[in-house]
């Protein structure tokens, strides 16, 4: 006995996409479906296609979500899982070993712990450029954004902190006739 979706599924293989023309075959280009358990199956009004991946952001399981965080010419990729136990690893490294100070660790665990997430999260973090401190902050705007979107609702108490702001902040490039940004070089009189 075969269900609906099973049904629904045969017909999708057996049907052509939209862009074959009648002399190529169908059997060559099927639809293919590997895992049934999240699939969900809409109807088209030609043929019913099966979209997989319509899963809500808060059933994730093994998925991760990423969000990219930015300071200077910092760059931080956050990817968090839910997990039994939380930890955050930054470049292969744990966060004590990687940010030696307790200030950079306070700028790091900042946005997790103010935010009071009910969930234990596995976070794995890239940080690229810049130097440790913008690296530090890059990660917190990183980790909030992707806070934001586990879960809609912390976002205004992230904002009020001001963890989701992007600091514009940056160093002035360096004029011709100058010796930097706005050092001019000694003037003599004669």
């Amino acid at each position: 006995m075969t269900t609906i979706l099973e049904n629904k599924i045969e017909k999708v293989k057996n049907v052509a996409p939209k862009g074959l023309a009648r002399h190529d075959s169908a059997e060559s280009k099927k639809a293919k479906v590997l895992d049934t358990s999240d699939v969900v199956v809409e109807e088209g009004d030609t043929a019913t296609k099966v979209v997989a991946d319509k899963v809500p952001a808060k059933k994730f399981g093994t998925r991760y979500i990423e969000a990219v965080g930015r300071r200077k010419t910092s760059t931080a990729r956050v990817r968090i899982t839910e997990a039994a136990k939380s930890s955050i690893m930054v470049n292969g490294k744990e966060v004590p070993a990687y940010f030696a100070t307790a200030e950079l660790q306070k700028i790091v665990t900042e946005a997790f712990e103010k935010s009071k997430v009910s969930g234990k999260f596995v976070m794995t973090v890239l940080v690229r450029g810049g130097g440790i401190h913008s690296q530090a902050e890059a990660l917190r705007h990183g980790l909030s954004r992707a806070l934001v979107a586990y879960d809609l609702e912390l976002r205004t108490r992230l904002k009020k902190m001001g963890f989701l702001k992007r600091d514009p902040r940056m160093k002035e490039r360096r004029k011709f006739g100058l010796k930097k940004a706005r050092k001019a070089p000694q003037w003599s009189k004669r």
